[in-house]
């Protein structure tokens, strides 16, 4: 499974993205997706994840009631709306994707696949 992230940019705080994430390949409904983020200096944070039939979303707490994860399994598409974006929302964003039980889900290490990042920067 090849992952591509997409949509990072530049954007004032206060101001929104919508991030997607992309796949090749037949099997990317079966999979739970996530998105991690990693600023300068710090660790790979676990920023939102959505299982393959949408019914369980979960989010970082540094994120809730501001981003809103979603998939359109037909396009093989999952997307990552940020609002009301701060500067501590600067990062590279990486999506993933794997199976797991539900209470790995904000575990990055239960990923398999990964794609690369997009860079997400917010000016004061």
């Amino acid at each position: 499974v090849q992952l591509q992230a997409s949509g990072g940019g530049f954007v004032q705080a206060g101001g929104s993205l919508r991030l997607s994430c992309t796949t090749s390949g037949s099997t990317f409904r079966d999979y739970t997706v996530g998105w991690f983020r990693q600023a300068p200096g710090k660790e790979r944070e676990f920023v939102a994840g959505i299982r393959w039939n949408s019914r369980h979303t979960f989010y970082g707490d540094h994120v809730k009631g501001r981003f809103t994860i979603s998939r359109d399994n037909a396009k093989n598409t999952v997307y990552l709306q940020m609002d009301n974006l701060t500067p501590e929302d600067a990062a590279v964003y990486s999506c993933a994707a794997g199976t797991m039980i539900l209470s790995s889900l904000r575990n990055r290490d239960a990923y398999k696949y990964w794609g690369q990042g997009t860079q997400v920067t917010v000016s004061s």
